[in-house]
């Protein structure tokens, strides 16, 4: 039997590209897999995988009493099940995974998608940030194998505890699909993708949108849901249809709507160490893509921007007028030369810059955890 793996999180499976590409690869290379998420009210059906899934619900929806509810849920589903190697992705499905790893004596294995202590919503509850600090103080010691998604953060993690984390980057997977040689999308629109949350630029970009030549075209939720779509219908956005909230959106429909963007947007607002440092998996969907984009320039943006050169970078704080005047210079009847050289770039860029050369460091990390080893096969 290959040796199975276990890994946990909170989103919904059937939205999480990142632990369907690192859950895909494995299971390619020859792992058993179940990955264990959380299932909403509106989820739909889950989406046809290589490896097992599972969702859990719960009663409460956010808040203290969630993260209490879906941990023990969590735990006691663990307990039922068996593996080699016990993955928590993050701080708020960690405490369980590593009691079941403590317990059957195998790796615990952390996988930061973020800085968990320094995203907005904690950062601005003190009370709140000095719990999940404690809680990161514990786990991060003590695991046997630990990565995050860009070398920032990895330093970060580093320097407070002294130990060594690996970098698995949430790139795109290359795909043998044409890229457009600048030729401009007849419904081009200016594209944003993730979470609608604190932090991420969203109201100044609404503000700039009366001052931008196109549509804007945002998928995904979150806790700015309703705020952001009062916002539009305010600044009669909504109204003139240059603003759509498309909502959740299955990872192949949101390659989809990539293709056919004109401009893609990065924006994040300098609310913790997280944000700052963070290195976003939609900054590679638009190159992979090949769609210019404006990105916030913040240090792991930047560094690739000043090698491979994909994006038009804006400083921070940001306005709706340097977000506006951004946008313009890559839309029709802008900087087509610079355009095209974008375009270009991301060509060459995604040949380097795509989850097959990660892949390749993530089988090799499992690989060399004890009972991990996957048998050589017979010839």
């Amino acid at each position: 039997m290959p040796p199975r793996l276990v890994f946990t999180v909170t989103t919904d499976l059937n939205y999480d590209q990142r632990m369907q590409r690192i859950c895909g690869s494995l299971v390619q290379a020859g792992y058993e897999v179940l990955l264990v998420g959380r299932e909403w009210p509106t989820s739909r059906p889950l989406t046809k995988q290589p490896y097992q899934q599972h969702r859990l619900r719960c009663r409460f929806r956010r808040g203290k009493l969630f993260y209490l509810e879906f941990n023990l849920r969590l735990l006691l589903f663990l307990l039922g099940q068996q593996a080699a190697a016990w993955c928590a992705i993050d701080l708020d499905t960690a405490l369980p995974v590593w009691a079941r790893a403590r317990l059957g004596g195998q790796p615990f294995v952390y996988d930061a998608h973020e800085l968990f202590t320094e995203v907005p919503e904690v950062v601005a509850r003190p009370a709140v940030q000095r719990l999940w600090r404690r809680v990161e103080r514990f786990i991060v010691p003590r695991a046997e194998l630990a990565y995050t998604v860009g070398t920032a953060l990895a330093q970060v993690f580093e320097e407070r505890y002294g130990r060594s984390f690996e970098v698995i980057r949430n790139i795109s997977r290359l795909e043998e699909t044409a890229l457009s040689s600048g030729a401009r999308p007849h419904d081009g629109y200016i594209l944003y993708q993730g979470a609608l949350n604190a932090g991420r630029g969203l109201e100044m970009l609404l503000n700039a949108m009366p001052q931008v030549r196109a549509r804007l075209v945002l998928c995904g939720e979150g806790d700015l849901s309703g705020s952001l779509r009062s916002q539009a219908e305010a600044l009669v956005l909504l109204q003139s249809g240059q603003v759509e909230f498309r909502g959740y959106v299955l990872p192949a429909e949101l390659r989809e709507i990539t293709r056919r963007a004109a401009v893609g947007v990065m924006l994040l607002e300098n609310l913790g160490l997280s944000y700052y440092y963070s290195l976003a998996n939609k900054f590679f969907d638009y190159l992979h893509a090949g769609v210019p984009q404006v990105v916030i320039d913040f240090p792991e943006y930047r560094a690739l921007n000043e090698q491979y050169d994909v994006a038009e970078l804006v400083s921070a704080p940001l306005t709706p007028a340097t977000i506006a005047a951004a946008l313009n210079r890559l839309l029709p009847g802008g900087d087509e030369a610079r355009v095209l050289e974008l375009t270009a770039h991301c060509a060459l860029a995604r040949q380097v810059l795509n989850w097959q050369h990660e892949e390749t460091r993530l089988i090799a990390l499992y690989a060399a955890l004890p009972g991990c080893t996957l048998p050589i096969p017979a010839v």
